[in-house]
């Protein structure tokens, strides 16, 4: 049986600054380096046979950590599993996109991706890894917005929040045609 592990990226300086990241190609700051380290102490005492990674450099760079340590051979990145895209949002703080748009500015056009689609993106990616693997235990480095909101594609009735701490692990498996949250949100390698 397949266990998938969804990791977000460790932390970075937007988001200290509560700047929507979206697909910026921040790097992560000290904090985030050690928050990934931490986490790979944590995973290095398990088996793990592959690791994979969204594009972006903030989730590389955490996949990269982690998967030295828990020494994962096989790596690979995939471009769905991207965060959202913020679209005029990206690079702002919550002050200033309501200095611009108001308290209404959902209902913009703004150029961002549609919950909906992320949800379903990630849902997609989620349903090809459990049958491309069946017998394997993967990690996945993705972002905040996508692994929130797949967990509540996948599980409406668990998940009412999509917030994910920076380098957190969710463990997800599927029996009889049926996700399963084996571990949500934890940060106890943080500790």
């Amino acid at each position: 049986m397949a266990i998938i592990g969804l990791i977000r990226h460790g932390l970075t300086e937007w988001n200290i600054a509560g700047r929507a990241q979206g697909l910026a190609d921040i790097p992560l700051n000290g904090e985030g380096r050690e928050q990934a380290g931490r986490l790979a102490g944590r995973l290095s005492k398990e088996r793990w046979d592959i690791m994979i990674s969204s594009h972006l450099y903030r989730a590389r760079e955490t996949a990269e950590i982690i998967a030295a340590a828990a020494g994962i051979g096989e790596r690979l990145i995939d471009e769905r599993i991207c965060e959202m895209d913020c679209g005029q949002l990206e690079g702002l703080n919550e002050a200033e996109w309501l200095g611009r748009w108001a308290p209404d500015w959902r209902s913009l056009e703004l150029g961002m991706e549609k919950a909906e689609d992320v949800s379903r993106r990630g849902a997609l990616f989620l349903e090809e890894l459990y049958t491309r693997y069946p017998d394997k235990k993967v990690l996945v480095v993705s972002h905040g917005a996508l692994i929130g909101l797949t967990l509540q594609h996948l599980l409406p009735q668990v998940f009412t929040t999509t917030y994910i701490d920076n380098t957190s692990l969710t463990l997800l498996t599927k029996t009889n045609n049926k996700w399963n949250c084996l571990l949500y949100n934890c940060v106890e390698h943080l500790a």
